[in-house]
């Protein structure tokens, strides 16, 4: 995102917020009905405030050093952090109490690794919706079981979390509907999917929760500008 004073920050912020409504809006979907995890990403602590004062309160973190350096800011003591990216098991400890909400439990090694570390917490199992290098993921003939292997040790299993394969929007349609009929049939509440690029589609498709970046921030900054700050 452009340089730019704290109120004109909040007020793009706002301004793409209030388009990304529309959006859903579109899809004949009520708003209120949809969750906007806004994904923070390589973005600075300014930017993160930016999003708070516009009404966002729900923060989304890729990797566990930004997390952690956010989270650590007074500025931000209102933001519910969720933690979106691939996740390393030894990164668990230093996130347990920090993290709200956990969208990316996909194996059960992570499972074990939370059920120790954050007794309780919050998850979604995450799905591969495609094939690839970097695709995470259970594959959805394993959801069932890593559902019922993470509420057997305690942990708070609320959905189920996608990514859309690459390529056209259209292309995620049949993964995002199934995702969101596997959350149905397994009794769970919360279907995220959705980013900037197929958010439309999964609104449509019955998406309760999208994770939304760059359609709120723009561009992210080159890695070595988000090191300066999280280091």
């Amino acid at each position: 995102m452009p340089v730019m004073t704290a109120s004109g920050l909040v007020h793009e912020v706002a301004t793409r917020l209030a388009a990304l409504h529309q959006r859903i809006e579109a899809t004949g979907r009520d708003p209120s009905e949809v969750q906007v995890v806004a994904v923070t990403k390589g973005h600075g602590p300014e930017v993160c405030a930016a999003a708070l004062a516009a009404g966002l309160t729900d923060l989304g973190e890729s990797y566990a050093q930004e997390l952690a350096a956010k989270a650590g800011d007074d500025a931000l003591g209102g933001v519910r952090w969720h933690f979106v990216g691939g996740l390393q098991t030894r990164k668990v400890r230093a996130l347990a109490g920090t993290v709200h909400l956990w969208q990316s439990i996909d194996r059960p090694g992570l499972v074990a690794e939370l059920a120790h570390r954050a007794p309780g917490a919050k998850v979604l199992v995450q799905v591969a919706l495609a094939d690839g290098p970097g695709r995470a993921g259970c594959p959805f003939a394993e959801v069932s079981a890593l559902v019922a292997e993470a509420q057997g040790a305690g942990l708070g299993v609320e959905g189920l979390m996608g990514v859309g394969p690459p390529g056209a929007p259209e292309a995620a349609r049949l993964p995002f509907r199934r995702l969101a009929r596997t959350a149905a049939e397994l009794g769970l509440g919360t279907v995220s999917m959705g980013m900037s690029a197929d958010v439309s589609v999964a609104v449509e498709e019955g998406a309760t929760l999208v994770r939304v970046g760059t359609g709120l921030f723009g561009p992210r900054p080159a890695r070595a500008a988000v090191r300066a700050w999280a280091e």
